[in-house]
């Protein structure tokens, strides 16, 4: 008797900025989880688009197809910083980040859309943050963008429920990752209850189940990865 068949073998997993941090931690846990994996960023990973670009990313999705399959898990990692205060944040650094962060995550979320209703099938998880839950000074822009990608998730849950798509979000808490060091990391430490700062791979864990068929009754949920910071 053959073995069943398993989501991995019917299409692939798609992380957006997964060459480096969190997204190269999900990308590396994913892949040992048995899914073809692929990754997209602006420059450097298997496929190349700037999410911000609705055409880009239909563009980037067919190429996905192409070499890997359809996308049947999508995980939105791809993320910029610009802080500075709101009383002296540009025009430009507020779009830059919203536009990233958030429309950038509904572009990729919409076109893999098709290909999950095709199958029946499909895992969606938000990377968010902590602070999209109890904000920080000086990043009103990427404050609003993780606090709309919640927003976002809950909708695409209650959406595709009856379709066997879930849409869920973990929010990490300070990681050690690149974009946590220039700054932000320092200033938050000291307050986490777990008395350090956490791995991307544990982040990648946490991902990994909300991918999973166990996860299947799980959606709509937010996970926090924080070390009891927001508790």
């Amino acid at each position: 008797m053959p073995p069943p068949e398993r989501p991995q073998d019917r299409g692939c997993a798609l992380v957006t900025g997964g060459q480096r941090g969190i997204g190269a931690a999900v990308a590396a846990r994913l892949a040992a989880d048995g899914w073809p994996v692929a990754t997209l960023a602006r420059s450097g990973g298997d496929v190349q688009a700037d999410v911000r670009d609705p055409g880009a990313v239909r563009a980037a999705f067919a190429q996905v197809k192409e070499r890997f399959g359809p996308v049947l898990v999508l995980v939105n990692n791809a993320g910029v910083r610009d802080d500075g205060l709101a009383l002296r944040m540009s025009d430009e650094a507020w779009s830059a980040v919203l536009d990233t962060n958030l429309t950038g995550a509904f572009h990729c979320t919409r076109q893999a859309l098709s290909s999950m209703l095709s199958a029946r099938w499909g895992r969606i998880v938000n990377v968010s943050s902590i602070v999209a839950e109890r904000g920080n000074p000086g990043q009103a822009n990427y404050a609003a963008a993780k606090a709309g990608l919640l927003g976002l998730t809950r909708t695409i849950a209650r959406e595709m429920a009856r379709k066997d798509i879930t849409c869920n979000a973990v929010t990490p808490g300070v990681i050690d990752t690149e974009m946590t060091a220039e700054g932000v990391a320092e200033a938050l430490v000291a307050a986490v209850p777990a008395g350090r700062v956490g791995r991307p791979e544990e982040v990648a864990a946490a991902i990994a189940f909300l991918c999973s068929p166990e996860a299947a009754y799980v959606n709509g949920a937010t996970l926090a990865v924080d070390g009891a910071l927001g508790a």
